[in-house]
């Protein structure tokens, strides 16, 4: 089990497949993009899987969640996925992507054995998905997102991030849009990952101001702790249901009390958080000859080092260097 100093277990896995990204939205990276890391830096499809193996074979791990970057980015990706899938005790396996490419690989990703997706849209409007994201590919994301629905990826889900002066107004048709397209809508805060740190608290849009715009239109019934469990959105019924939407809180309403992740970048490094300034090196061990065993030793003495919290309200807090890119969603 990964077990760290307050109790907690962590049985969801976040990893990272990739740094590159062929957007480049406002809150995570420059116009210009970034370094990218080296490939010899990257672990090899053989290399993820192995990990996924151990943890969750040796540690307890049962959900494992392909992030970036892009993921569909990753030439083999369709492989690692088929290869993970047929782990014993095979984990649940699911994609956050920015659904660029979707349409052409969510077949072969289901078939492959991918359980369901997160796919980020910010906005119905392909003017302001541009000015967003710097690319003109709105018509990419929804293509993919029906692409994905068809293929059985249930639920869809879609990760929303509204930004100040740019989308601010638009949670409620983001909703309307969502149900009426069977997908399952989730606000995510604007959180300090940005590669520019250029993350300001009193310009970003908080879940009490969601919240209180998506109640202009529809009525919300709090679903309650019992029923969010481990999970980081807390989620509301909408219009007495079944259609619900979550919000991430990461800001304001802090989870960090009920966390379950562990993470793995897409050079093998172990992060216990997404605010996290320290990582351990798991690469450098496969690459030595490490047994099974002294890997998942490694993991475990990493999370249990875990802090309390992410500390964003403490005094103190230091963005990480790593920008969400690097680290995996």
């Amino acid at each position: 089990m990964l077990l760290d100093s307050y109790g907690r277990t962590a049985t969801d896995l976040r990893v990272s497949l990739t740094d590159r990204c062929n957007l480049r939205c406002t809150y995570c990276m420059p116009e210009e993009g970034l370094q990218w890391l080296a490939k010899p830096d990257l672990l090899t499809d053989e290399e993820i899987v192995r990990l996924v193996d151990i943890s969750v074979r040796e540690l307890g791990v049962t959900e494992v969640r392909f992030t970036g970057g892009e993921p569909l980015l990753r030439p083999g990706l369709v492989g690692i996925v088929a290869a993970c899938a047929a782990l014993e005790p095979r984990p649940k396996l699911s994609l956050t992507t920015n659904g660029i490419g979707l349409e052409r690989t969510a077949e072969a990703l289901r078939e492959a054995g991918l359980d369901r997706v997160n796919v980020s849209l910010d906005t119905l409007d392909p003017e302001v998905f541009q000015r967003l994201t710097r690319r003109k590919r709105h018509a990419d994301v929804l293509r993919g997102l029906a692409a994905a629905r068809e293929a059985g990826l249930r639920p869809v889900k879609i990760n929303a991030v509204l930004m100040p002066g740019m989308n601010d107004a638009e949670a409620p048709d983001l909703l309307a849009w969502a149900m009426e397209n069977e997908y399952e809508l989730r606000f995510i805060e604007q959180m300090p990952l940005d590669a520019q740190h250029g993350w300001q608290r009193d310009g970003m849009i908080t879940a009490g101001d969601i919240l209180t715009s998506l109640r202009t239109r529809f009525t919300l019934a709090e679903e309650g702790e019992q029923a969010r469990g481990s999970a980081p959105a807390e989620r509301w019924l909408v219009d007495g249901g079944p259609h619900r939407v979550g919000v991430i809180a990461s800001v304001t309403r802090p989870f960090c009390r009920a966390c379950d992740r562990t993470r793995l970048t897409a050079d093998g490094q172990v992060r216990t958080c997404l605010f996290a300034t320290e990582e351990s090196d798991l690469r450098g061990a496969l690459r030595s000859g490490a047994t099974d065993e002294h890997i998942a030793a490694l993991w475990r003495t990493a999370m249990w080092g875990k802090k309390a919290g992410a500390g964003i309200d403490d005094p103190s807090f230091v963005q990480p260097d790593r920008p969400m890119s690097a680290i995996g969603g």
